[in-house]
């Protein structure tokens, strides 16, 4: 049976985060890294909203807009193993601090030559495409230096705070980001966020991470790749859990991101004013999740991560029927919430089951495998939908979240994960 490493006993508190241990933030190299990432993640946030008014100062054409977009994707999508491998091979926080470095510039000379009037679209595309690079050697390196800077049974409490700092400061991100687009223009948005990599570089830097002690010395690169897969398809419920999103993504996710506009600007009468509202009631939903996950210590983690998936479930059938804004922004909160508990139990879980030197590898092909179906769900949606209607992709797609969760959560692989019991003080 796998075990996960045990989990602290949270200490008594009082208000809404009684029974919550902060310890992870009491440790000085943890707490770095979440400053760092914090900041860096409201830097995004401004620089996202800026992005397409960006393009359209440039070029006044929306379709590269989706150029632009798919530059800063693609890269990502086609380098993250590379990353994977780079993060076991090399000390972690130093590709961190690295892509950190190579976004601090990126941002920065798009933000000068957005602001000096001189930026062309090629520019943009460059500039964004080494950005969407730099991010995929980020991403595995960070799920995988957060268990060598906090102890095993605080790994859950560390990723809810991560997941709360990333969530808190992009939902202030997105309204900074519209506040200083309107009011100086998307060139001052790229200077604030290449102003959040340097300080997150900076708070890397001053980390004192140990780094991993590998057991067999690096091999070829197509070597250690395999490596990574073939710990990642040895376990069942890793493989099974990564097939799930990437189907839940495809299917329901995608519709709901894609079609909700549409029913917004057709039957909720406020159009896009009602889908801002639905899209902040998703950002707010993901902070409470994140604080639900500080205290929630479920014994059959990953039962928990799939289970709470169901609430997705809602959003999706309010929209078919284009039942009231207020009563699908509700729905989209509890669809906010289950998407930071699933990211922070799940996340957990990994760290505490792959072995250190295979981690950023392993997180990489699940990164790759969440991610690889949401594109051409992206491309077929509108078409399904304007040849079944808008609605029927809405019930199929909340039809999916149930009969898919249902599945997956009484899998024996799935339930045969079982946190081990606290540890009990001295």
């Amino acid at each position: 049976m796998e075990r996960l490493s045990p989990g602290g006993k949270p200490k008594e508190r009082s208000g809404p985060l009684a029974g919550v241990s902060l310890d992870p933030l009491r440790n000085r190299d943890f707490r770095l890294l979440f400053v760092g990432q914090t900041t860096s993640t409201l830097g995004s946030s401004v620089a996202v909203v800026a992005l397409a008014f960006a393009v359209l100062d440039v070029t006044g054409s929306v379709a590269d807009v989706g150029l632009v977009l798919a530059a800063t994707r693609l890269p990502l999508a086609l380098f993250v193993l590379v990353g994977g491998v780079a993060g076991d091979r090399l000390p972690r926080r130093a590709v961190m601090l690295w892509a950190d470095a190579v976004r601090f510039m990126t941002q920065g000379a798009a933000a000068a030559l957005l602001l000096s009037g001189r930026a062309q679209l090629w520019h943009l595309l460059v500039l964004f495409g080494i950005h969407g690079a730099a991010q995929a050697f980020f991403n595995p390196s960070q799920i995988g230096l957060v268990p060598e800077l906090v102890e095993g049974e605080r790994l859950q409490e560390a990723n809810a705070l991560m997941e709360l700092g990333r969530n808190s400061s992009a939902l202030l991100g997105q309204v900074a980001g519209g506040v200083l687009t309107a009011a100086v223009g998307p060139g001052s948005a790229f200077a604030v966020d290449s102003a959040t990599f340097g300080i997150s570089a900076a708070s890397l830097w001053l980390l004192a991470a140990p780094g991993i002690v590998r057991t067999t010395p690096p091999g070829r690169f197509l070597r250690e790749l395999a490596d990574g897969w073939s710990e990642f398809v040895s376990r069942q419920w890793l493989w099974i859990g990564v097939l799930h999103v990437a189907l839940l993504n495809a299917f329901a996710l995608v519709a709901f991101f894609a079609l909700g506009p549409v029913v917004a600007k057709q039957s909720l009468g406020g159009g896009a004013a009602a889908w801002g509202v639905i899209g902040a009631a998703f950002g707010a939903g993901m902070i409470v999740g994140s604080l639900v996950a500080l205290r929630w210590r479920p014994r059959r983690p990953l039962v928990a991560a799939f289970g709470v998936v169901v609430l997705a479930a809602p959003q999706l059938a309010l929209l078919a029927i284009a039942a009231p804004t207020a009563a699908i922004a509700a729905a989209s909160f509890f669809g906010g919430a289950q998407a930071s508990v699933w990211s922070t139990l799940w996340t957990t879980t990994m760290q505490a089951e792959v072995r250190p030197e295979t981690l950023a590898r392993v997180a990489a092909y699940g990164s790759v495998g969440t991610l690889v179906l949401a594109p051409l769900g992206f491309a077929v949606v509108g078409l399904v939908a304007d040849a079944v209607g808008v609605g029927n992709v809405l019930w199929a797609g909340a039809a999916w979240v149930v009969a898919s969760t249902v599945v997956v959560v009484v899998l024996p692989s799935i339930r045969m994960v079982i946190r081990a019991p606290a540890a009990q003080p001295a």
